[in-house]
């Protein structure tokens, strides 16, 4: 299908406003949890499944939106996506239970995993790949701003409005996105294949299963033994899932392609490190509101900073690898992050409102190097038959990062509750071990060689030459 330049000129857009809804999604709770757990009667520290929920589910279902988009047709899969998208939205601010409420995030999840992925793979079929690098830099941006922008759109609405609101506006939004997706999103298929149910079964089961583990244990709802069988169970199923590739012909996640050692370190080093930048704007606002008692609006504003870091930062990531080389950046830029999260253990309520939001900024900053960079050298040297199965892989180990994150953190904090201290010093501890967490992660980027990821500057730096 041939469109036309003015069609084209939208499809970016589409595609940069799903990433946005997407990524916005994954963290406007977080601010907004207090209030969302005392109109539903539950403790705020007891509201991470509302957010888990939600990336999980999406981390889960990313790789099956490819193949239906195949299938169906990119702008049927996206509008149905957009569609189901909207009316979890709408399922979650009518929500009177936090069991509702998580069932709801899930319907969101599974509209969420299929529009960005779907929108990519429309942009990958669109453009030649000669243009396709300012293409996805642009769109990239809002996934970069959405995470710490979450929390102060939410701490904005419950503060002016209520909580329902944090939901409510993704209607409008979803609204206009069905009917410009008519008009721009091209309606791509393929040749039919076979889909791998069982491969399904066992890498979404294992998912599941290995998310829950972590939760369960952070929880304390059901004994010790019982929380690590289902986190092992998980193992087994990822385990079986691997054999299972191994032997079918099409396999939903192929495996030859982390044979690739920079796909492979960068696929570990996203989930690693991740763990630790991922519980920021889940146990920020958090500490803000629950330990130093502001309220939601000033804690949503607090991580404002984050997001203009963010933004920031992205116009030096280039001249930073150039300069360093993917190696020693991501190997220096994860270890400085680590020491910024530690520091947050210094924060305290009577501190100046500068001395707070500083270490956010830098850690902005150092967030959108360490994203860009860990995304671009892991698909770097994927060939093209691999390119959009490991975009997919990359698009599900971002999300359950974010999950992992979220679980593992609120593991960390409900153990340290067990011990005497107020619950600033709980949250101290957290901030503590996720940094520790973090900087142990920066080992695995010394699995990289000091020339990887070289071509990448130096083909950008011929083609400005040229231009």
């Amino acid at each position: 299908m041939i469109k036309s330049a003015r069609s084209m000129a939208g499809l970016p857009w589409l595609a940069a406003m799903a990433f946005f809804m997407q990524a916005l999604d994954a963290t406007i709770l977080n601010t907004a949890l207090p209030a969302i757990a005392h109109s539903l009667d539950r403790s705020p520290l007891a509201m991470q499944s509302a957010v888990i929920s939600y990336t999980l589910t999406v981390a889960m279902l990313i790789p099956i939106s490819g193949w239906l988009a195949d299938r169906y047709g990119t702008r049927k899969v996206f509008i149905a996506a957009v569609s189901l998208f909207t009316f979890g939205s709408l399922a979650c601010a009518l929500s009177g239970s936090l069991g509702i409420l998580v069932v709801s995030r899930v319907v969101q999840g599974i509209g969420g995993a299929m529009m960005m992925p779907v929108a990519r793979l429309a942009l990958l079929r669109a453009y030649p790949r000669s243009e396709l690098l300012p293409v996805l830099n642009f769109v990239t941006m809002p996934g970069l701003v959405g995470p710490v922008l979450g929390p102060l759109l939410g701490g904005v609405l419950v503060t002016w409005a209520t909580w329902h609101w944090i939901f409510l506006i993704n209607i409008p939004i979803g609204i206009v996105g069905i009917i410009y997706a008519r008009k721009y999103m091209p309606d791509f298929t393929t040749p039919r294949r076979r889909f791998d149910l069982l491969g399904f079964l066992l890498f979404g089961l294992g998912l599941v299963f290995l998310s829950c583990g972590i939760e369960l244990l952070g929880e304390r709802l059901v004994a010790g033994s019982i929380a690590t069988a289902v986190l092992l169970a998980g193992v087994v199923l990822l385990l079986l899932y691997i054999a299972h590739a191994r032997r079918h012909p099409f396999p939903l996640i192929n495996l030859p392609m982390f044979k690739t050692r920079t796909f492979t370190v960068g696929i570990a080093g996203n989930i690693a490190s991740r763990l630790g930048t991922g519980c920021v704007p889940f146990l920020m606002p958090l500490m803000l509101q629950v330990g130093f008692g502001y309220s939601a609006i000033i804690a949503g504003c607090m991580m404002a900073p984050t997001a203009i870091g963010s933004l920031l930062a992205k116009s030096t990531v280039t001249q930073v690898l150039r300069w360093f080389g993917y190696r020693k950046t991501l190997v220096g830029i994860t270890t400085i992050i680590g020491l910024f999260i530690i520091s947050f253990a210094l924060q305290s309520p009577g501190m100046e409102v500068i001395v707070l939001i500083l270490p956010l900024f830098i850690l902005g900053m150092t967030m959108s190097t360490q994203f860009t960079a860990m995304n671009t050298i892991t698909l770097a040297d994927l060939s093209d038959e691999n390119a959009s199965g490991g975009n997919s892989m990359l698009a599900v180990s971002q999300q359950l990062a974010i999950s992992f994150g979220v679980a593992v953190s609120a593991a960390v904090l409900r153990f340290y509750e067990s011990f005497d201290g107020t619950t600033v010093q709980h949250f101290h501890a957290t901030f503590i071990t996720m940094g520790v967490v973090t900087i142990l992660s920066a080992l695995v980027f010394l699995l990289l060689k000091p020339g990887d990821g070289r071509h990448l500057i130096t083909n950008r730096d011929k083609r400005k030459k040229k231009a």
